[in-house]
């Protein structure tokens, strides 16, 4: 992990709004499925990453209770409330939906389902026990293996991203762009320091990449990208459709790229979901960083 002076992008806060100021959405037909339009299932989603962060802070308040999963990373009481108040809360809405999501056994049925609920209860669970601000949580639901729509709610910035595909990503209600920034050497950048240290080396004797204290949760790092705070972010080998499903159509809706280093678009909801590494960054950026980093 590597700190600079530079003043990391999740401290650069932006006005609350609440989910009142989600895109509008058509009447659905009361005879179809009421989620059939990506932008009413994305309003849905945010109304639920709020309340599910409201319970989250409620609960740190209250003490911290975590323990150690079998793969030796932390989980919380917190994590499991969340995990459960949003699988019922989105399981009311389309009970023929799939569902996925960190904190639940996974269910082989979810691979015969078109729709599934992807979720991380709480991303970023090492920030939030330590009373960090780069925590989310984070739900999205995908159709045929893409989000179509997605949202993260960072409690303690106060800060809703919402995105629906083919409608744009929004802060707080305002439009978000990716950076425009293309150039590799100089670009702001987070991620794991092998990562970076490896474009480093690539690119020398070229300035090095300028890095933020880094971002714990994984969402909340490619959504910096998305809102242009971060020209460049990284992922290790590793990460899980929980983790990346909300946050992929978020970059992508603001114009920016999320693959795999062969360049290729996140599938989600295979029998194994889980991803190698990753590279995200702004669309003039994103050629020549996928090139560096390989």
């Amino acid at each position: 992990m590597t700190d600079s002076s530079a003043p990391s992008p999740a401290d650069r806060r932006a006005p609350f709004a609440e989910p009142q100021h989600l895109p509008h959405t058509p009447t659905p037909d009361p005879l179809a499925d009421p989620l059939a339009e990506p932008a009413m299932a994305a309003q849905h989603l945010a109304e639920a990453v709020v309340a599910a962060g409201a319970v989250a802070v409620e609960m740190f308040r209250a003490g911290v209770k975590s323990w150690s999963k079998h793969n030796d990373s932390p989980v919380t009481e917190a994590d499991i409330a969340v995990d459960r108040m949003l699988r019922e809360r989105l399981g009311r809405l389309s009970p023929t939906y799939g569902w996925l999501s960190e904190e639940t056994v996974d269910e082989p049925s979810r691979l015969a389902r078109r729709r599934v609920w992807i979720v991380d209860p709480i991303d970023g669970t090492r920030a939030y026990m330590a009373g960090g601000s780069d925590w989310c949580v984070e739900a999205a639901l995908v159709e045929d293996g893409r989000p179509i729509a997605g949202a993260l709610f960072a409690p303690l910035t106060e800060e809703l991203f919402i995105a629906v595909r083919g409608g744009g990503a929004t802060r707080n209600g305002q439009p978000i762009r990716a950076s425009q920034a293309g150039t590799v050497s100089g670009a702001l950048a987070d991620g794991p320091a092998p990562w970076l240290n490896h474009i480093d080396g690539r690119i020398a004797p070229l300035a090095p990449l300028r890095r933020v204290t880094r971002i714990r949760s994984l969402a909340l790092r490619i959504a910096r990208v998305a809102t242009g705070e971060l020209d460049a972010a990284f992922a290790s080998p590793n990460g899980h459709d929980w983790d990346l499903a909300a946050a992929d159509l978020l970059v992508h809706e603001a114009g920016g790229r999320l693959t795999t280093l062969d360049g290729l678009a996140l599938a989600y909801n295979a029998p194994v979901p889980r991803h190698g590494a990753l590279v995200s960054a702004g669309p003039r950026l994103y050629p020549s960083l996928l090139d560096a980093a390989r």
